[in-house]
């Protein structure tokens, strides 16, 4: 389980790495990646926080079930 483990950490790591360096030796300008980069970190965030709301909302739907008394 351990070599699994290792096996996994340094793959994931090495396409990090490999995805950095692919990002740097691109070709286009360091003011295009930028912005590119900034957008997608938007998109990012803007996606996270709707995916908060809906888990919340569903949450609280279901503390609403759980606190309401059930009729017998």
């Amino acid at each position: 389980m351990r070599k699994a483990m290792a096996f996994t950490f340094g793959a994931v790591m090495g396409g990090i790495i490999g995805a950095l360096v692919a990002l740097l030796f691109a070709p286009t300008s360091g003011e295009k990646f930028r912005s590119s980069f900034q957008e997608q970190l938007e998109n990012i965030q803007i996606e996270i926080k709707e995916a908060a709301k809906k888990k919340r909302a569903e949450l609280e739907g279901q503390l609403d079930d759980l606190i309401q008394p059930k009729e017998s």
